[in-house]
């Protein structure tokens, strides 16, 4: 559905180098911290931007030459895009009516009607979730076979969130649809993504599929000492500790079976985000 391959682009003393892959039916996540170049990359595949080097490839096309039928297939959600304050719901459904051939007016206003948007109030008036389901609603509301969403749950509270991701869930129940989501909420994708690319500073530090991280991955927890006689060839990370060292490995079960007095703690996409990013990797 969408692929970079070296994709590079040079802003300042900020660099992106990505490559990435987002394949027909599967949602694929983009961790990182606040500005580690997560929104570079969707505005690249958008071509709101150009790029340095490298290639990238959405819907098989180079971005930019998709035509307006194509970009049908798109459902887009930006961070730092949303409607006009002073426009309605209401006025919401006349715009996209015209915009796409293939707007589901009837679907669009139920699912409005059903997480309670209001068709006549204006969305300046609208809470952060309101606002925030509303812009999903809309990438959702044309049969879009790609969905593009950067950072959609950013600002929402814990139920607003779910909301949203059960959102997600229901369009992937859809004939070969696709997402690409990010997000610096590591656990809104534990759920929701097959597959998660981790990117900080610019550059992808780790691919993973979402069930081997969380089955495979583990986090050791050893003193000094046990750390210098530790077989550390499966080690993708290392933080240190006041008590010793925090290891990232994806090699659980060698250690479990090798180690078995040391402390294994469960690997979660936050604790694997923690110490590939502020430790030192292997």
């Amino acid at each position: 559905m969408l692929r970079l391959c070296n994709v590079k682009k040079q802003y300042g003393s900020f660099g992106l180098d990505v490559s990435m892959e987002v394949k027909k039916g599967c949602v694929t996540g983009l961790i990182g911290q606040n500005g580690a170049g997560k929104s570079t990359t969707f505005k690249i595949l958008l071509d709101l931007i150009s790029y340095d080097e490298g290639e990238a490839e959405i819907l098989s096309k180079k971005p930019g030459k998709l035509t307006n039928e194509e970009k049908e297939k798109l459902g887009v959600v930006l961070a730092e895009a949303g409607f006009s304050g002073y426009l309605t719901v209401k006025d919401v459904v006349s715009i996209l009516g015209s915009m796409y051939k293939n707007f589901d007016k009837e679907g669009f206003v139920e699912k409005c009607n059903h997480f309670g948007l209001p068709m006549n109030k204006k969305i300046k008036e609208f809470s952060t979730g309101m606002k925030a389901k509303l812009k999903v609603l809309t990438a959702m509301s044309h049969g879009a076979k790609l969905l593009l969403l950067d950072e959609p749950t950013a600002g929402l509270d814990v139920v607003a969130r779910e909301e949203l991701l059960d959102l997600l869930r229901d369009y992937m129940e859809g004939d070969d649809c696709s997402i690409l989501i990010s997000s610096h909420i590591s656990t809104d994708l534990e759920g929701l993504c097959d597959d998660v690319y981790m990117i900080h500073e610019g550059k992808i530090i780790l691919h993973e599929e979402t069930d081997v991280l969380l089955s495979e991955y583990g986090l050791l927890k050893v003193t000094k000492e046990q750390y210098e006689t530790l077989d550390k060839k499966y080690l993708l990370a290392v933080r240190k500790e006041s008590y010793g060292y925090d290891c990232l490995t994806n090699q659980k079960q060698f250690y479990l079976e090798n180690y078995p007095a040391l402390t294994m703690e469960k690997g979660s996409v936050d604790d694997v985000i923690t110490v590939m990013i502020r430790g030192e990797r292997v």
